[in-house]
């Protein structure tokens, strides 16, 4: 399986177990988070743009003050795949520590 195989279910299940705060919207996986200023806020988006760009996999970005919701889903395939699940992680990564 390749990084654009859409991913079954059963899958999609395993990853989300494995990505704390993500669910599952139709054929995207979702995440918002909230920064405790809107200058953190951008600057977060930032960093999540930089990583979108070294994976050449952009997620959809909604922006509310602090709030933060990113999308994700592989639309050349129909659904989630791996670079859906891996970028996932990637953010996850960059959250600052509570």
């Amino acid at each position: 399986m390749s990084g654009d195989d859409k991913l079954s279910n059963s899958d999609i299940d395993d990853a989300l177990t494995g990505l704390p705060g993500w669910t599952l919207d139709g054929q995207e996986i979702v995440r918002t988070v909230e920064m405790p200023t809107f200058p953190a806020a951008i600057e977060f988006v930032s960093r999540v743009a930089d990583a979108a760009e070294a994976a050449d996999h952009h997620p959809d970005i909604d922006i509310r003050w602090r709030k933060l919701t990113f999308r994700l889903s592989t639309h050349s395939a129909g659904g989630l795949t791996k670079k859906d699940v891996h970028l996932a992680h990637e953010i996850n990564a960059l959250l600052p520590d509570d």
